[in-house]
């Protein structure tokens, strides 16, 4: 009698060698070849109907990339050839470019930390933003700054301090239209994290960056600020606390001088810490100010008024999300993976 064979799916193989450390040099290094058709993972967990005018019922998160320590900072980069996705990962102090049809490559190594010495676990670049004028904006851990690629190809720091006293590892920002730039400052880029020796500040702010230069602590009230955005009016500034015993997302209202009035609790997702994978992270907005938020168990889709509408369910520690191609298709870095997944909808600025 013929011997039945358990079938293994194309997502099962790539973990397989993921572990044994050969699909990073496989896909990142091109010998694989773009797959003709991607496998998924995870699934669409639907609370709400309203979901289902912004995530089709056939839709699947695909994986695109994997082989990598920790992805994060995921930005579209758009050209006359409709461009590609540049993301890091944080633990190889590097960034890749993902292209439809070509697959990813190394895009810039360094990425956050130019030391001589080991610098911990996360020593490379965390979000990353397009300017106005189109140049790559860096939030860097291992050399705790935020800064710019010029076009000559140099980089420029922009901030790298707050009031004399170095930052704990720039995260994540945003930029309001008139070109001042939001960002948050926690501690995960330390070797030692809070107890790091190196640590100046005695507390992880958010901060707004002028156009003019100016530094302005906006609230040092969070424990863990990580990911950060805006509401398409730009009233309302969206910033997650990647904290195990308050695990939620805040919102402030914006005052007029660009300053935050009193914040409250967008949405607390505290008791699926532990149960679901990961914690509040980066974020998206839709153009109609859906927040597409990482948190527990993957992206959570909110409406601008905090209604859970559900959750495109990774089933891994999922870092931060953003639009691309047309602004329809949602890329999403989770752990070791690059994903996307088809929406209804389109980002904010397409």
């Amino acid at each position: 009698m013929m011997k039945k064979y358990k079938q293994i799916s194309m997502l099962t193989v790539i973990d397989h060698f993921v572990r044994c450390g050969v699909v990073t040099i496989l896909l990142v290094h091109g010998v694989m070849g773009e797959p003709s058709s991607y496998p998924v993972i995870g699934e669409v967990v639907r609370l709400e109907p309203g979901l289902d005018k912004i995530i089709s019922p056939d839709a699947k998160i695909e994986v695109i990339g994997s082989g990598f320590e920790w992805t994060e900072g995921t930005v579209w980069v758009r050209d006359n050839n409709d461009g590609g996705l540049l993301f890091s990962d944080i633990p190889r102090n590097a960034i890749y470019k993902w292209v439809d049809g070509e697959g990813i490559s190394l895009y810039l190594k360094p990425s956050g930390y130019t030391g001589v010495s080991d610098y911990g676990k996360e020593p490379g670049s965390n979000g990353l933003l397009l300017d106005a004028q189109g140049r790559l904006v860096f939030f860097e851990h291992g050399d705790r700054r935020v800064s710019r690629m010029e076009k000559d190809g140099g980089k420029k720091t922009l901030a790298d301090s707050y009031q004399g006293k170095r930052f704990n590892s720039p995260n994540d920002g945003v930029f309001m239209s008139n070109g001042d730039l939001y960002f948050t400052d926690p501690p995960y880029g330390l070797p030692l994290r809070f107890d790091d020796p190196r640590r100046e500040l005695e507390f992880c702010g958010v901060y707004r960056l002028s156009t003019d230069g100016t530094l302005t602590l906006l609230t040092d009230a969070m424990t863990r600020p990580n990911g950060i955005s805006l509401s398409p009016d730009e009233k309302t500034l969206y910033v997650a606390q990647s904290d195990s015993d308050a695990a939620l997302w805040m919102n402030f209202p914006i005052k007029k001088n660009g300053t935050l009035g009193k914040g409250k609790v967008f949405f607390d997702a505290t008791a699926s810490v532990g149960v679901l994978p990961g914690h509040p992270d980066g974020m998206a907005i839709d153009r109609d100010g859906n927040i597409f938020a990482t948190g527990p168990g993957g992206v959570y889709v909110f409406t601008p008024d905090g209604v859970l509408l559900g959750r495109l369910s990774t089933g891994e520690r999922t870092a931060n999300c953003t639009f691309g191609f047309d602004g329809s298709v949602l890329f999403i870095a989770s752990d070791m993976y690059l994903c996307r997944i088809q929406t209804m909808t389109k980002g904010l600025g397409w």
